[in-house]
């Protein structure tokens, strides 16, 4: 998240989600939208001029350390919950190199940072977390099948 502000305008993220040895790799991030902590998939806001499949790179490495590659487009998700509007873009990547290591938002300063958590997850242990979107939650199931 940026430090602008993500109310009364609409916000496009660019996200990615990476599934290695049947297990999803999740950021625990603070929710602007429920103002709770919830478990997504990494990934951000894109920056003028900078294309989807930039953004969620960039922001894979600045979350989780990791450096990935495009794979395919998986959803397209669009939130209305005013004063948030963000539409986002959900990539399945694969890990190019890295290591993983919870990240920070460079944009945040060091006491106001809005992830806590990251891991790997098998499809068992999803089923038992706050996952967002709620919407992409089948196909993420489909995907560790």
């Amino acid at each position: 998240m940026s430090s602008r502000s993500v109310n009364n305008r609409i916000r496009i993220r660019s996200c990615g989600v990476l599934i290695e040895d049947g297990r999803l790799l999740l950021v625990e991030l603070l929710s602007p939208v429920t103002e709770s902590w919830i478990w997504i998939p990494p990934g951000g806001e894109v920056n003028f001029g900078e294309s989807l499949e930039e953004a969620v790179i960039r922001e894979f490495q600045e979350e989780t350390g990791l450096k990935v590659s495009i794979d395919q487009l998986l959803e397209v998700n669009e939130v209305i919950k005013p004063p948030i509007h963000a539409v986002e873009v959900y990539f399945v990547v694969n890990r190019e190199g890295g290591k993983l290591a919870l990240g920070m938002d460079p944009e945040l300063a060091a006491d106001a940072q809005i992830l806590r958590n990251i891991g790997f997850f098998t499809k068992n242990e999803i089923r038992e977390m706050e996952i967002a979107p709620e919407g992409l939650t089948d196909k993420l199931h489909a995907l560790l099948d």
